[in-house]
């Protein structure tokens, strides 16, 4: 299992449209073969910085996601509303707390 971190900053006339295209596609993501979790993170001191964190149970089951007509339809919403190139990151967890 591993996590996926994705940084987006965006222009800040587009954030509503963003949170509303994210309320309508989060339980699509999250029900994607292989996702076990979903969360999106606002900066606290920049409100049009947003982090996506999903934890995958394989790298295959990511590929699978981002090959699939669900992230072309998302990625094709969301990335002209972007300011800056997004950022991703693919972690594995070293320690865990709950």
């Amino acid at each position: 299992m591993f996590t996926r971190i994705v940084k987006m900053v965006f222009e800040p006339q587009h954030i509503p449209a963003f949170l509303n295209n994210f309320e309508e596609v989060k339980e699509k993501i999250r029900g994607f073969e292989g996702c076990e979790l979903l969360e999106l993170y606002r900066d606290k001191n920049q409100e049009n910085i947003f982090f996506t964190y999903s934890r995958w149970n394989a790298e295959d089951d990511l590929e699978n996601y981002r090959n699939s007509d669900l992230f072309k339809e998302v990625w094709s919403v969301t990335k002209p509303m972007f300011k800056e190139k997004a950022e991703a990151w693919s972690v594995d967890t070293l320690v865990n707390l709950p």
